[in-house]
C-alpha cells in the first residue's frame, strides 16, 4: 500500500492520500493488483467443434442422439512425475499451538506417474502407477478398463483424451480402434485439458494426498495414492458438470470481442 501511495501523489492522482484508504477502495472493488492469472488463448480453429462433442457426451448424447444404456463416457489422462519426496525429519503432526510441520530439505525417493480413467456418468475410476508415461502405459490403461464389464461389451465406449504424446492423433485412433472395435477416441482441441472431467480428480488427489510432497519412499508413496483411490471410489458421484455447448459459445465470443494481444513473431 505505501508503494500504491506514493505512485498515486507521484503522477498528481491526488494531492494527498492515506495507504488505508487505498486499502479500503481496493477492498470495496474487490481488485488485488499484486495477483496474476494464467491462462491460454483458444487458438485452435476447431477449437469449438471439437469441445462442444466432448460436452455434448457429458450431457448424454453424440452426434445429435442420446446416448443408449449400453454406451459409456470415459475421461482419462496422465498425472506426469509425481515425486516421492523423503523428508530429512520426520514431518510433525499440527496440534493446539502450531500447524503441521513439514521439514524443508529432503532426499529424492524416485517419481512415478499416475494414469487414471474416470467413467463420467457412473463414478467409477480406474487407475494405475507406472515408472513413466508413454503409449505402452496408457495402453494398459485402456485395457484395464475395457477388460470389465459393461465396457467390454458394451456397444460404445466414448474415451475423452487430450493431446498428450501418450495418446495423440489419428496413430492413437487406428491403435485404439484395432484393439477394441467398440472404443470410440473423442480428442479434446489443443489447450483445453480444463474440459478433461479426470483433471477435476486429479485435483481432489493433489489437495488430499499430495500436499505437502511428503512421502516415506517411493513405495509408500504409490501405496497412498492407490489407499486413496480406493477410499475415493466408495464415495464417489458423477460431477455435477455445469458448463454447456452453450456456455462454449458465450464464452468464446466474448473472448473474440476482446482485443487479443499481439503475439511474439506474428504478422
Amino acid at each position: 500500500m505505501p508503494d500504491l501511495q506514493a505512485e498515486v501523489i507521484r503522477r498528481g492522482l491526488v494531492a494527498s492520500i492515506s495507504g488505508v484508504t487505498i486499502w479500503r477502495w481496493l477492498a470495496e472493488d474487490a481488485l488485488k493488483p499484486w495477483t496474476h492469472r494464467s491462462w491460454i488463448f483458444p487458438r485452435a480453429p476447431d477449437f469449438e467443434p471439437k469441445a462442444a462433442r466432448v460436452l455434448d457426451l457429458y450431457a448424454g448424447e453424440f452426434e445429435g442422439h442420446a446416448l443408449t444404456p449400453d454406451e459409456f463416457v470415459v475421461s482419462a489422462d496422465e498425472k506426469t512425475s509425481i515425486q516421492a519426496r523423503v523428508r530429512r525429519h520426520p514431518t510433525v503432526a499440527a496440534n493446539a499451538h502450531h500447524p503441521m510441520l513439514v521439514e524443508h530439505e529432503y532426499e529424492r525417493g524416485g517419481a512415478l506417474a499416475y494414469l487414471a480413467a474416470w467413467d463420467v456418468h457412473r463414478a467409477k475410476l480406474f487407475g494405475r502407477l507406472e515408472p513413466t508415461t508413454g503409449i505402452a502405459p496408457f495402453g494398459r490403461l485402456v485395457s484395464q478398463v475395457m477388460a470389465e464389464e459393461p465396457y467390454r461389451s458394451a456397444r460404445r465406449v466414448f474415451w475423452v483424451l487430450d493431446n498428450g504424446s501418450s495418446h495423440r492423433g489419428d496413430a492413437c485412433v487406428q491403435r485404439l480402434q484395432e484393439a477394441y472395435s467398440n472404443l470410440v477416441p473423442v480428442h479434446l482441441p489443443i489447450h483445453a485439458s480444463w474440459l478433461n472431467q479426470v483433471e477435476i480428480y486429479f485435483s481432489i488427489l493433489q489437495r488430499k494426498v499430495l500436499t505437502p510432497a511428503d512421502a516415506p519412499s517411493l513405495d509408500g508413496l504409490a501405496a497412498n495414492i492407490l489407499a486413496f483411490q480406493a477410499h475415493y471410489q466408495t464415495l464417489a458421484k458423477p460431477f455435477e458438470w455445469k458448463f454447456t455447448r452453450a456456455d462454449l459459445a458465450g464464452l468464446l465470443r466474448r473472448l473474440a470481442s476482446q482485443d487479443q494481444p499481439q503475439l511474439p513473431g506474428a504478422a
